[in-house]
């Protein structure tokens, strides 16, 4: 890929065999790693078009607006492609909790167990 591609917004995704890549939500001001999940070209067309983070669930095999359940949304400042092209940072204002388990962002604990993040909704009250 040569720099002019990236100066001209042509670069292309590499999802590989898989038809995914992960994509870091981080947040835009702060810059608190929010999430990982995956996203699948569909997805990343949908949250190009619309400014709100999807992904592709590999559990349910189908894409998800995040939040459209919690109404805890990502809205999408900007999306960047790593280096190989084939992984994804999206930078997003987070409205609630990132993490299904109430807390702002997913990476809440240490390998050894101990809470470290914020718990910011009640997740038995949203789902």
């Amino acid at each position: 890929m040569s720099d002019a591609d990236a100066e001209t917004g042509s670069i292309e995704v590499d999802f590989g065999e898989s038809g995914l890549v992960p994509a870091v939500a981080q947040d835009a001001d702060s810059g608190e790693v929010l999430m990982l999940a995956y996203v699948s070209p569909e997805a990343l067309a949908r949250t190009r078009e619309t400014g709100e983070a999807h992904y592709y669930s590999r559990s349910r095999e189908e894409i998800w607006h995040k939040g459209s359940t919690s109404g805890h949304t990502q809205s999408v400042r900007e999306v960047r492609v790593d280096c190989d092209a084939d992984t994804l940072l999206y930078l997003v204002e987070q409205a609630g909790g990132a993490c299904h388990t109430g807390h702002r962002s997913c990476f809440h604990r240490t390998l050894d167990g101990e809470n470290v993040g914020e718990r910011v909704f009640d997740p038995d009250e949203v789902y």
